[in-house]
């Protein structure tokens, strides 16, 4: 049985270590450098290895994007949390999902751009991605009046990843961001 632990944690080790090297490769030099040759190198274990953990790169951005939701979910809990009230926590969580998206441009692609394999919207969404999504539902929700919460939730959640998608690509002059938080504040507290 011992050695079966230990085992077991140099394989959840060896997990981890893979993710964190992709993620740290696509954030120095973008997802196209990440590849299984690229990993195995870095790793310092045979491709095999690699396949023992993950399918191919799309299962390995798939467990990228996991930590990344987890990450996400406690950025906007702490934003929704620190802001007290739901007039100043509506604001407070939509710049915490734009500076998230800012400040992790590979992590935030993972989760939404790229392929992988994960199921949003479903029974077998997994927690990470449904406690992102709860966080935005928390805030959302009570602005929904007579509509449909969840649908609510995903028309400004879709806004924002708008927002991201467009500024990223410099479609959207940066200096009127503020400008755009807060009409969109606006339209989602208007009672």
């Amino acid at each position: 049985m011992p050695n079966q632990n230990r085992r077991e944690r140099e394989r959840a080790a060896r997990h981890e270590l893979i993710v964190r090297t992709a993620r740290e490769l696509a954030e120095t030099e973008g997802w196209d450098a990440v590849t299984t040759r690229r990993l195995s190198q870095r790793i310092e274990y045979s491709q095999p290895v690699l396949y023992s953990h993950f399918a191919g790169k799309d299962a390995i951005v798939g467990a990228v994007a996991l930590q990344g939701f987890t990450e996400l979910a406690d950025a906007l809990a702490a934003a929704r949390v620190g802001a007290g009230t739901t007039d100043e926590a509506v604001p407070a969580v939509i710049r915490a999902y734009l500076a998230f998206a800012e400040t992790n441009p590979a992590l935030y692609d993972a989760m939404f751009t790229l392929s992988t394999d994960l199921p949003f919207a479903q029974d077998t969404t997994p927690a990470p991605m449904q406690a992102g999504f709860a966080q935005l539902h928390d805030v959302f929700a009570p602005l929904a009046g007579e509509r449909d919460t969840g649908v609510f939730t995903e028309v400004w959640w879709a806004t924002m990843h708008g927002l991201v998608t467009l500024a990223r690509g410099g479609r959207l002059p940066a200096g009127a961001q503020e400008q755009r938080v807060a009409m969109l504040v606006e339209q989602l507290t208007a009672r």
